[in-house]
């Protein structure tokens, strides 16, 4: 280790199009880059925080601020898991250190995490919950997709009503949906059956966090995918038996590093593994990349809502995603 500066910025990012899901309603996101450096390497990482767990940018400001000088004495990854909870503050830091130390050694990080030299990966592009005419446009002019993930409010007549409508605009994608804890265990049976019906390939979220017991002994015919429920390495055990998939988001697990570990723990006790994201920039995309690299589902489409995702940046294609080095973790690149 050794003494680091740690510079804190927070930036409004403002979306193309208000964002709707179950409950909220965004027109912009606030994103908190955090930037570590040693004099001759730095290190960057980007964190938007947990709305629904109140960890939102300012919050991420005021905990990385109250640690500054821990931090700036000096740390490293694994020092860095004790001194921060779960989160969006830990979560920037920690990308942060797997940058720095990707150019410190000169190895990229998915060398340092111990996967394979990455591939493109099919991503999902996300359609917010709208009427159902508005999505079925919207399932139209998403031309490049070729999976879509679509938003549901818990109103079940409603939310068959947009899927039907954009299975119709799109009979060739593959569709997944998201109800953000919309929906109670006595609504599922008429929300799956019609899912069922218009080849929808998973629901992810359907109850609340701290329900899941009741999805014990529930059959379903598509899977369940566990978000708002999983939020760190501690909750991968409960889903067994209740979810057949875990979405990995480094904002709520606070980190790649523990978020690399959630995907190796879920494995092992038969889970699929999916990556997700709040919406940030290319940056704050990268790391959650290589994480993709481990998962069966990505949706890593956070940067098409914004007006302007500053380079270098991802790039989308035919439904894939690719990130290079130079957006992030390019080893051996000296500081600015």
């Amino acid at each position: 280790m050794g003494a680091l500066n740690l510079t804190v910025e927070k930036v409004k990012l403002p979306f193309k199009a208000p964002f709707r899901i179950s409950g909220f309603v965004f027109d912009n996101q606030d994103v908190v880059f955090a930037t570590l450096d040693d004099g001759k390497h730095r290190g960057r990482g980007e964190a938007a925080g947990v709305y629904y767990l109140k960890d939102e940018a300012g919050h991420v400001v005021e905990v990385l601020e109250s640690h500054r000088a821990a931090v700036e004495s000096g740390i490293d990854r694994a020092s860095l898991q004790s001194l921060l909870p779960a989160g969006g503050a830990r979560n920037a830091l920690d990308c942060a250190l797997w940058e720095l130390d990707s150019r410190r050694t000169g190895k990229p990080v998915w060398e340092l995490a111990g996967l394979d030299p990455p591939r493109p990966l099919l991503t999902t592009f996300t359609l917010g919950a709208e009427s159902a005419a508005h999505m079925a446009e919207g399932a139209r002019r998403y031309t490049v997709a070729r999976a879509l993930k679509l938003k549901l409010t818990g109103e079940a007549a409603l939310d068959l009503e947009r899927v039907r409508a954009v299975r119709a605009a799109r009979p060739d994608a593959w569709i997944g949906v998201d109800a953000n804890q919309g929906y109670a265990i006595d609504g599922l049976p008429r929300l799956i059956q019609g899912l069922v019906e218009q080849r929808v390939s998973q629901l992810e979220q359907p109850l609340k966090r701290g329900r899941e017991a009741d999805l014990e002994g529930f059959v379903s015919p598509i899977p369940l995918i566990a978000d708002e429920s999983a939020l760190t390495l501690a909750d991968i055990p409960g889903l067994v038996g209740r979810f057949s998939m875990v979405n990995i988001k480094l904002d709520k697990c606070g980190g790649l590093t523990e978020g690399l570990a959630m995907a190796r723990a879920a494995r092992r006790l038969g889970l699929g593994v999916m990556v997700g994201n709040m919406v940030g920039t290319s940056l704050a995309m990268a790391p959650s990349f290589v994480l993709g690299q481990l998962c069966d589902v990505v949706d890593l489409d956070g940067p098409t809502f914004l007006k302007h995702d500053p380079p270098p940046t991802i790039v989308y294609s035919d439904g894939m995603i690719w990130c290079d080095e130079n957006v992030w973790g390019r080893p051996g690149r000296q500081s600015a």
